[in-house]
């Protein structure tokens, strides 16, 4: 559908050194045309996904905020390689392993905002009364903030629930995954990234969803580059771009319902004050990267989806000879 990238050589192989795992200069690991190996590959893409989440969670002791932003990334990376291959999966298997992720990310999503709206607010741009307001605000969290052993158990139960599905994945899925069931699995997150950023002019919401879709497509193009070469690279380092000027804005809307929750023992007036200034600001940055975004999901999802399996392709085609210098 999409120009699976079919690519075929009649030239001799060349021996290469056992470290270069990516064969002869210029050639690319040859999992995405071969459907026995691209199923390997992205099973081994979601137990990395659990181990870099238990991993995180073990780093908890160092500090919790970075155990919690790091199994949440990894959780996300999870969600990533599911859309993937969502396709090839039954529906049932589909509903049940997302779900689970679900709950494990959003197991963590109070810890995540304690330890991010600190240094939010602190960036901000706030007169003194603003600022006093702010102070009581985090000081009310601070009494509201998990305890450390809550949070490591949180951490662990998180961790936990996605090492879970490895086994239920593995076994759902068919003997042999396609480079048509990536591509199905691309488009339809693009499509859902492409239709939020049209609805975030005016919704928030929408705004958020925009930057869960576009990080859940930046983590599926960075499996298909590390596969492919520099055409699929350059997609995904777009994308990687929009994304980095989406998370200021996300922070913010965050940090609006934070205030909001968290306002035990400040005036109307002062509350009122302290949102208005967060929302001046989120409106200059959900302005400023819904623009940067605009050429990126310009296309339609269909023509998204052909981009990218045309730079696959050419990624993978066999290097050509060198000319013969003429005598």
């Amino acid at each position: 559908m999409y120009g699976p990238p079919m690519v075929t050589s009649t030239t001799e192989a060349i021996p290469y050194t056992e470290h270069d795992k990516l064969g002869p200069l210029g050639g690319k690991s040859p999992a995405l045309t071969s459907d026995a190996e691209l199923r390997g590959v992205l099973i081994h893409e979601f137990e990395a996904t659990a181990a870099a989440a238990r991993a995180a969670a073990a780093t908890v002791e160092r500090g919790a905020s970075a155990a919690v932003h790091d199994t949440r990334k990894a959780l996300r990376r999870a969600r990533a390689v599911l859309s993937l291959i969502a396709d090839a999966l039954p529906k049932s298997e589909r509903r049940a392993v997302k779900a689970a992720l679900q709950e494990a990310r959003r197991s963590l999503s109070s810890v995540r905002d304690h330890a991010v709206a600190p240094e939010t607010l602190g960036a901000l741009a706030l007169g003194d009364e603003d600022r006093q307001t702010a102070k009581q605000v985090l000081d009310n969290a601070a009494e509201a903030m998990p305890a450390h052993a809550e949070i490591k158990q949180l951490l662990a139960d998180s961790a936990g629930r996605v090492a879970a599905q490895v086994e239920a994945l593995a076994a759902a899925l068919p003997a042999e995954i396609s480079w048509s069931t990536l591509a199905e699995g691309v488009r339809v997150v693009y499509s859902r990234a492409r239709h939020a950023r049209r609805k975030a002019k005016g919704s928030t919401s929408q705004f958020h969803n925009w930057r869960r879709r576009s990080k859940e497509l930046a983590y599926q193009l960075e499996v298909v580059a590390q596969h492919a070469g520099a055409r699929a690279e350059k997609i995904h380092a777009e994308l990687e771009e929009v994304t980095d000027t989406l998370g200021p804005a996300v922070d913010l809307i965050m940090l609006r319902e934070f205030v909001r929750t968290y306002a035990q023992g400040v005036t109307p007036e002062a509350l009122e004050h302290l949102e208005t200034a967060i929302e001046a600001q989120l409106g200059d940055l959900m302005k400023t990267a819904r623009k940067a975004g605009r050429d990126t999901f310009d296309r339609s999802a269909h023509s998204f989806a052909k981009r990218l399996g045309r730079a696959v392709k050419k990624d993978l085609a066999p290097a050509e000879p060198p000319a013969a210098e003429a005598s």
